[in-house]
């Protein structure tokens, strides 16, 4: 009976051919949409979930206010973990790390040969033994009892070992002694590398204790400093059975409380610290995970699996329309098997078998091009997202669901409505071809309104987007950020002469306008801030300020508007300060020329410098976050005077002279630093990568937009037909009558555009609503205009319009001779 059933389904393929083909196209998007998606999704999920009893491991994670602004920070104060460890109960493991930054490794050679050096390795930590008790590693050589228990040891992942050590195996490879920088360490212990998803990418393991003999680790990890917090600094802990995180948390911050109580001059600031569950690790943007990590979208993630299925309820939807308009043409099937003794449930089945048989060929061929689609979206899919049916059982486990969920969703109202068809009423001609007023007819408008709602919503969302990029791309922030290269000189090899010798033979380059040293752009992805007070009179304005390092041409060369006083000069390294509108605000000045003179104590330290200049607020991030207080001041050593800021000049017409500069740059680069690779930034795609986000989103809406559209034209293209088909003899008649080509069309249409503009009435308002929503994620926006909307409503019209008139046109210039010659 199943083969049977199936043979009567390709019967009906090949006659239906065009049905058929479309009923396929608009499955097989929906479902690659859903595999695709899938794979980004469930690959983002499982991040870390392999770690015994993930759902007590915690990371410690500082908050702060400053006068209402608020702070995060996923480092902690140096002595914090000894202090859980000696006070805190209901505590099981306490594993303190610190990140080291970019050390050079030195590995001896064989017998006679010169070391090797591998520069600027990244997730080297100083690790406490702790460490391999809440993550799960499986050790390859060592012993993890034994091999972070005294200063000066090393534990490897195995691939970074098998970089160090080619030749040797993980057992010869204990007792190798490995240099970092200037620090020598012996291997202790070699673990797997981590095969899992996970954030924890850290390869060499120095033990902690280390940080507590070398004196240069020792004022990094600033191990009595409770007032000090550093993101290289991380915590975690892993919780008792019986504990919760909200009793631990209590502890945490009663311990802080006691080490560094709260100062009368601090009333309204707070420092804290709060306890960030494993899972959340690879999605909080306000903790990030650690220095190279990447950190998922949660809203992005829910805005893809909202887009997979809406092209795949598009899809579904195209199915049933066109299945339930060719119903009648099966009735007389219908009439003959039930007369013959089918029941309704095996009629069910055997339109479910036939839409089983559609959907199983879409996701088939889903399957096959979700590598191309993963290739195809490369630049903002995680590298790790692959196709793999081997090894992904799970994948395998979904496509299954997927054929049997569509097969339902597609099928199972259609199948309900051919199969509940009476045999005397078939046998009679006397059934319903569907017409206007039907329940069918009724269904059908409804499912193509559902259609149009989606497709109109993709529309207006890809607008705005777009729109809000192009007003983040193009507004002016407040500074120049064309024509400027940023280059970071290597600060482990920073000096002074250094540094004087690069500015001197940059300032002479004939391509280069303007040069400046300093720390980072007016706008950049990091932060530097410092608790600063003044003093008025009458009480203590206390405010967290962002600072900017920069000599005297620093405001020149990006263009920054004072308002008041004037820019720093050379000599102003220890006295003078210029702040920004906002913070002038901040302390309580109505003018900026009444700010000028002010002293500001504890300025990054025990400093105290005077406001010599005011200067107009400009956006020291992206338009995400609001502007806030901030100062530059000429920074008094090598770490805040790294950054060159190169102001190119305008190329002439035959261009070519940037590319001159920066080859020219390059060279004097492995002149002053012959051992450091060379890289630099143009400044203002430094800023478009604030966007980043929004610009793959955007590209998403876009496709997304595109498959709704074509798959809803696709449906339409399909009722049209059979529609025209239907209508075949009025149309005849109406032209004998007297109607023209035009008149013809235009009663074909008028329904299609009355659905359309029932869509707009309906999405207009969702959409806004969605939209406001997004855009409250930026503190500086463009507007929702009112044309975004009339855009989405003109092109979904014109779309469909155009779609359907391939068919509607056709039927009206036919001869009417033909349709009615049977007459």
């Amino acid at each position: 009976m199943i083969k049977n059933y199936f043979k009567i389904a390709f019967r009906g393929f090949r006659k239906h051919k065009l049905f058929t083909l479309i009923n396929i196209t608009g499955l097989l998007i929906g479902t690659s949409a859903a595999i695709v998606i899938y794979l980004i999704v469930h690959f983002e999920l499982t991040f870390d979930k392999f770690h015994n009893d993930g759902d007590r491991i915690y990371r410690v994670v500082s908050n702060y206010s400053f006068q209402g602004e608020v702070g995060y920070n996923s480092g902690v104060c140096g002595p914090l973990a000894g202090a859980i460890k000696s006070q805190a109960t209901g505590v099981a493991v306490v594993a303190p790390f610190f990140t080291l930054s970019q050390p050079n490794v030195f590995v001896p050679g064989k017998a006679g040969a010169p070391q090797t050096r591998f520069k600027n390795q990244d997730d080297v930590v100083l690790a406490d033994p702790e460490y391999f008790k809440i993550f799960n590693y499986t050790w390859l050589a060592g012993s993890p009892k034994s091999a972070l228990g005294a200063p000066n040891q090393v534990v490897l992942a195995s691939a970074q070992a098998k970089k160090y050590f080619p030749n040797l195996s993980y057992g010869q490879m204990i007792g190798k002694v490995i240099t970092y920088d200037t620090l020598k360490t012996t291997v202790t212990g070699i673990v797997q590398t981590l095969t899992q998803n996970s954030d924890f990418t850290f390869h060499d393991f120095i033990s902690y204790s280390t940080g507590t003999v070398v004196k240069d680790l020792k004022d990094q990890l600033q191990l009595t400093e409770w007032e000090s917090t550093s993101s290289a600094s991380q915590l975690f802990i892993k919780l008792s059975s019986t504990a919760t995180a909200a009793v631990i948390e209590k502890q945490v911050n009663f311990i802080l409380k006691k080490n560094s109580p709260p100062k009368p001059e601090d009333k309204g600031n707070t420092h804290g610290f709060s306890l960030q569950p494993l899972s959340d690790l690879h999605f909080n943007g306000d903790y990030g995970n650690f220095d190279n990590g990447r950190i998922a979208s949660k809203s992005t993630l829910k805005g893809l699996l909202v887009i997979a299925a809406f092209l795949l309820l598009l899809g579904c939807i195209n199915f049933i329309n066109l299945t339930t308009a060719q119903a009648n043409q099966r009735a007389k099937e219908i009439g003959i098997r039930k007369t013959m003794g089918s029941s309704r449930g095996q009629l069910i089945f055997q339109f479910l078998s036939e839409t089983f048989m559609i959907t199983l060929i879409a996701v088939i061929l889903s399957a096959m091009l979700a590598p191309v689609v993963l290739k195809l979206f490369s630049d903002f899919i995680a590298p790790g997202v692959k196709v793999d049916f081997l090894h992904q059982p799970d994948l395998i486990l979904f496509l299954v669901s997927l054929v049997l969920i569509v097969s339902l969703l597609s099928g199972f109202y259609p199948a309900l409505v051919l199969s509940g068809y009476k045999p005397v009423s078939v046998l009679k001609n006397q059934v319903s071809a569907g017409g206007s007023k039907s329940r069918k007819a009724l269904l059908r408008k409804s499912l193509s309104v559902a259609q149009f709602v989606i497709a109109q919503f993709f529309i207006m969302a890809t607008v705005l987007v777009s729109k809000q990029i192009h007003y983040a791309l193009h507004k002016d922030l407040g500074f120049k950020k064309d024509a400027i290269i940023v280059i970071n000189s290597p600060w482990k090899n920073r000096t002074e002469a250094r540094n004087q010798v690069f500015f001197n033979k940059l300032k002479a380059m004939p391509q280069v306008e303007l040069v400046s040293v300093g720390g980072a752009p007016p706008s950049s992805g990091n932060t530097n801030s410092t608790n600063v007070s003044y003093q008025d009179g009458k009480k203590e304005v206390k405010t967290d300020v962002q600072l900017k390092f920069g000599d005297e041409n620093y405001m020149k060369l990006y263009k920054l508007k004072l308002l008041a006083g004037r820019a720093l000069r050379i000599g102003d390294t220890s006295k003078s300060v210029v702040i920004n509108e906002k913070y002038s605000k901040v302390l309580g000045f109505k003018t900026p020329n009444a700010a000028l003179g002010t002293v500001l104590n504890h300025f990054n330290g025990p400093k105290t410098l005077q406001v010599v200049g005011v200067v107009s607020d400009f956006h020291q991030r992206s338009l995400h976050e609001p502007i806030k207080p901030l100062a530059i001041y000429t920074g008094t050593n090598s770490f805040m005077k790294g950054t060159f800021h190169i102001a190119l000049k305008p190329e002439t017409a035959g261009g070519g002279e940037w590319k001159t500069a920066i080859a020219g740059i390059q060279k004097t680069w492995k002149e002053i630093y012959p051992d450091d690779d060379f890289g630099y930034n143009f400044f203002d795609e430094t800023i478009a990568k604030f966007y980043e986000t929004e610009q793959h989103t955007s590209t998403l809406l876009t496709w997304a937009t595109a498959l709704s559209i074509f798959i809803s034209c696709l449906g339409l293209l399909g009722l049209a037909i059979y529609t025209t088909n239907q209508r075949t003899k009025e149309i005849g008649v109406r032209k004998v009558l007297g109607a023209t080509v035009a008149q013809v069309v235009t009663l074909l249409s008028s329904e299609l555009i009355m659905l359309i503009l029932l869509a707009f009435v309906i999405v207009t308002p969702i959409a806004w609503y969605a939209l406001n929503q997004w855009m409250q994620g930026f503190a500086d926006r463009t507007v929702i205009s009112w044309w975004i909307f009339a855009i989405s409503g003109a092109g979904m019209l014109l779309a469909a319009v155009f779609t359907s008139s391939f068919q509607t046109v056709k039927a009206a210039i036919a001869n009417p001779v033909k349709s009615l010659r049977s007459e």
